[in-house]
């Protein structure tokens, strides 16, 4: 799946409600697991986590001088 030019997965674990989530910005590749029942949510969460690694390569998270 693909959401602001970034590809992602999300894939079901052996665990019920738990789900792996996979994407990559540049050289650096970020992994993790969610636990929701619906696999909607766990797509949400990886988009929460997109939006913040794509300001933190863009430099939005650096304090103002």
């Amino acid at each position: 799946m693909i959401y602001k030019g970034v590809e992602y997965s999300v894939t079901a674990t052996g665990e019920p409600d738990v789900w792996q989530w996979r994407f990559q910005i540049g050289g650096q590749t970020v992994a993790g697991k969610t636990r929701t029942r619906l696999i909607h949510m766990a797509e949400r969460r990886v988009h929460m986590r997109i939006d913040a690694a794509l300001r933190v390569s863009h430099g939005e998270d650096q304090p103002a001088d």
